[in-house]
């Protein structure tokens, strides 16, 4: 039996033609932020924060379909946003919206600035229906059958963080060329301006002196670290000397979304009794990935953030998942070692110390973005220049990272919210 879960009541204020009527400041201009899942919604953050201070946008939220909506409410409750239903958000006209995936934008009334959800352009997607593939192998997010509706592109513009993927979406997408824009990735400038303070990251983990942070990190489905391997995780805590070590995990939101937070945490209560951390999915993990001596991690981008700060990445997961062979994830997997399942680990990551490439990772992390530290700037320009208004004077910096939270386990046997 299907349930059919009722949309929130339509909202009139500040809505409504009369709404001079009924609201206490009438604003110019209206955005809509469009929420597909809550990684979608954490990255749109870092753009819709650069319109604070202006009292002449109103923004609204809505919750756009998707198959990993759980958790988005939620989100929006916490966040505090003005939400609309989606049905009320497709009938109404909005100077700008912004997104982060692309499902149901053709619907909105709005030009669409669209943001990739994660570092750059990695993954290869196909279509499908009911089982059945139905179009070829595509970029996600570069690729024609996410851009194009009825022969037109939807996004008004489609932000990209590296020149490079001008060129991929050249290939996959060419008539979409012309609307997009390299503005810069905010996760990047964040870990970058977040370096100089790695000790208070670490702090907030538990890391002890002389402790190495081992962080894990899994991003979602059955090719992640989590899906093909949890005996890895389990190893780890089992293996690796608690005086030497400190093992963390970041689970990416997917996870915690699709099999719900009591379970994650759960299933994970005997290796939190064991000595392992969770990191919250709800706050900045950013922090976490400076605080790193070693990642290790899989095709998500966590890894690839994490060729960033230096220290040595190593793969699990599906050797085969589906990575676009010209993306700098590719390259990343291309050489950084994987564990293996028959050796010790503490040798291994020993050997991925001693045997660690700093100009390949280096090469790598410049693969990320072509702007480094432009983020903020850039797309507050683009903003303001969609929304048709002067920019307010305001210097625009990026700022570390906020600490990140860790998911506490009070008693043996139970577990609470870690927010």
């Amino acid at each position: 039996m299907n349930v059919t879960v009722p949309e929130p009541l339509w909202r009139h204020v500040p809505v409504r033609l009369d709404v001079e009527r009924w609201a206490t400041r009438r604003t110019r201009k209206r955005v809509l932020v469009v929420v597909h899942t809550v990684v979608a919604g954490q990255r749109l953050l870092d753009a819709i924060r650069l319109l604070e201070g202006d009292i002449r946008v109103q923004t609204f939220f809505t919750q756009a379909p998707d198959v990993f909506s759980n958790g988005v409410a939620d989100f929006l409750e916490q966040l505090g946003g003005l939400v609309l239903p989606w049905g009320q958000a497709v009938q109404t006209t909005f100077d700008l919206a912004l997104a982060a995936s692309y499902g149901g934008l053709h619907e909105l009334h709005a030009p669409v600035v669209v943001l990739p959800h994660g570092a750059g352009h990695n993954k290869v997607t196909p279509a499908r229906q009911k089982g059945r593939t139905v179009s070829p192998r595509g970029v996600y997010g570069l690729s024609r059958q996410r851009l194009v509706r009825d022969g037109t592109v939807v996004p008004e513009s489609i932000v990209l963080a590296h020149h490079e993927e001008l060129t991929r979406l050249g290939h996959e997408c060419p008539e979409a060329v012309q609307v997009a824009e390299v503005v810069g990735d905010p996760c990047f400038d964040r870990i970058t301006a977040s370096l100089s303070s790695r000790a208070l990251y670490r702090a907030a983990l538990g890391v002890g002196a002389g402790q190495n942070l081992v962080l894990v990190c899994s991003t979602w489905g059955a090719d992640s670290l989590l899906g093909q391997g949890w005996e890895l995780l389990e190893r780890m805590v089992e293996e690796l000397p608690a005086d030497e070590y400190r093992i963390a995990a970041l689970l990416h939101p997917h996870i915690w979304n699709a099999h719900g937070d009591w379970q994650v945490r759960a299933w994970l209560a005997g290796m939190a009794r064991a000595g392992l951390v969770l990191v919250s999915p709800y706050a900045d993990w950013t922090g976490a990935v400076v605080a790193a001596d070693y990642v290790v991690g899989d095709h998500g981008s966590v890894s690839l953030y994490g060729a960033m700060t230096g220290v040595p990445v190593l793969m699990a997961g599906g050797p085969d998942a589906d990575v676009d062979p010209g993306s700098p994830l590719a390259e990343l997997m291309s050489f950084a070692p994987r564990l293996r399942g028959d050796k010790p680990l503490y040798h291994q990551l020993r050997r991925s110390a001693a045997t660690c490439g700093a100009h390949r990772y280096e090469r790598v992390a410049a693969r990320i973005t072509s702007e480094p530290g432009q983020f903020h700037r850039k797309m507050r320009a683009l903003l303001y220049r969609k929304l048709r208004l002067r920019p307010l004077r305001r210097r625009t910096t990026t700022e570390p990272a906020r600490l990140p939270l860790v998911v506490r386990y009070d008693a043996p046997g139970s577990v609470t919210a870690p927010w």
